[in-house]
């Protein structure tokens, strides 16, 4: 009996992992309906997201379904030989219009206008700073709940750079529902843009290529353009991707806005193993761009100090209002695990199989390094198998799994994470690049798939 060939064995150990995801998924729905049933504190009508069943369509029905055709039928060839400044230009129009056909599915008002301007959101506080540096100065007080003039749910649990965003678009004269949505939607497209662009200065342009699709058609695209985590989402990507450039400006730049991200939520301190790999990974010495950007970072912070907001103090109130409210009831025993089926209808059932190849791709590069001759010695030879697993579409989205486990284990995220890890689902999703070319197809259609399932059945909130 002649051995299964290997791509063949590699090809069932795929349907092995997706058919482990799509279990954890259906067992997290169906014990969130036993727990809602008991009366237990889920807060989440269809756990694991934060949802309620609502099967539906509407004007962006149509748009969506195009915009996936067009994509699967064509993007993945295109995107291997497109012009590379066009395949950016191009990419980032295509997200735009399938975030925002995605949230047209829950009509224009439900869908864009109104997603922002309810209690819990940033848009309820926004009329009532009449002085940012007052807001800044005496911020931490009024992160409590049930006192005089705490701070909505949002506000409250973000540090004060989320606020300011809403604030700053107000006054240029861009406020509302409307505004805010578009902008949520506009800047957090740019991660279209900003992960190739990085794999690209990382020297990693092929893979750029193959990724690229992936994000367009990303299904937790509707979370992007309905919530502040698509703000945020941009921000942290184009940081990255500014600390994978040579100039010095860009490094800074890059560093300056990772220091506002930390403004824009704590859980962004696990941003930083991203950081440094990419300052690790880039070309040109590593010390010198790691000061170049920590001075970015170190000047967001010591700006935010100095006008009266202490990080930590902040954090540490945040844990206390965290557990005012909801947090308190919802049980992590079965948040811990349901919160990655939420990832994984938010990232899409490729993660699995995608991550699957890149932990084989960086096992088989550490024991054998083709370049060393034979007779190195093995600790040369290691050292040569870590430097080629040590590649761009390893080392992301394995260090995005990591952020996302620290996240999930820590028991400050239960629920909701479907839009809350958007900015590390979008590098897990390099791990794509891994995938036979043959499949890339199908697996794009699947996250297609999933995207128009549960904006379909399911009414989304952020």
């Amino acid at each position: 009996m002649t051995p299964e060939p290997a791509t063949r064995r590699s090809g069932r150990a795929d349907l092995i992992v997706l058919g482990v995801e799509l279990a954890l998924i259906a067992a997290a729905a169906v014990v969130g309906v036993v727990l809602n049933r008991r009366g237990v504190g889920l807060y989440a009508e269809t756990a694991p997201l934060y949802a309620f069943w609502r099967p539906h369509v509407g004007w962006g029905t149509p748009l969506a379904v195009a915009v996936a055709v067009v994509v699967v039928g064509w993007g993945v060839r295109w995107a291997r030989t497109a012009n590379w400044g066009r395949l950016l230009g191009v990419g980032y129009l295509a997200a735009v219009v399938w975030i925002l056909s995605l949230a047209l599915i829950d009509g224009w008002t439900a869908g864009v206008t109104e997603r922002l301007t309810n209690q819990a959101e940033y848009l309820h506080e926004v009329h009532r700073i009449t002085s940012i540096p007052a807001m800044l100065a005496g911020f931490s007080d009024r992160i409590i709940d049930f006192q005089p003039g705490s701070w909505s749910t949002h506000t409250a649990g973000h540090p004060p750079g989320a606020l300011l965003v809403f604030v700053w678009l107000d006054r240029i004269g861009l406020g509302g529902g409307t505004a805010a949505g578009l902008a949520c939607i506009l800047i957090g497209a740019t991660m279209v843009v900003s992960v190739p662009a990085a794999l690209r200065r990382l020297g990693a342009e092929d893979a750029a290529r193959t990724v690229l699709p992936f994000l367009v058609l990303l299904p937790g695209a509707v979370w992007i353009g309905s919530s502040g985590d698509g703000v945020f989402t941009g921000v942290v990507a184009a940081g990255l991707a500014l600390l994978a450039a040579r100039h010095p400006a860009a490094l800074l730049t890059g560093g300056l806005l990772l220091g506002f991200a930390l403004y824009l939520s704590y859980g962004f301190v696990l941003v930083g193993p991203l950081a440094l790999a990419v300052l690790v990974m880039r070309p040109g010495r590593s010390l010198p761009a790691v000061l170049i950007a920590g001075t970015g970072v170190v000047a967001v912070v010591v700006a935010f100090t100095a006008a009266g907001f202490w990080w930590w103090e902040g954090y540490q109130l945040v844990v206390e209002r965290y557990y005012q409210g909801w947090a308190a009831e919802r049980p992590y025993s079965y948040w811990v695990w349901a919160n990655l089926a939420a990832m994984l209808l938010s990232a899409g059932l490729v993660v699995g199989p995608a991550l699957r190849r890149t932990i084989g791709a960086a096992r088989q590069a550490v024991p054998a390094a083709p370049t060393e001759p034979a007779g190195a010695s093995r600790g040369r030879r290691l050292l040569a198998g870590l430097r080629v697993a040590a590649r761009p579409t390893v080392v992301l989205p394995l260090t995005a799994a990591v952020a996302i486990l620290a996240a999930d284990l820590s028991g400050l995220s239960k629920a909701e994470v479907e839009r809350i890890w958007l900015p590390f689902v979008v590098w897990l999703l390099v791990a794509t690049a891994h995938l036979p070319a043959g499949t890339r197809r199908w697996w794009l259609a699947g996250q297609a798939a999933t995207a128009l399932a549960v904006n379909h059945l399911l009414l989304t909130f952020s």
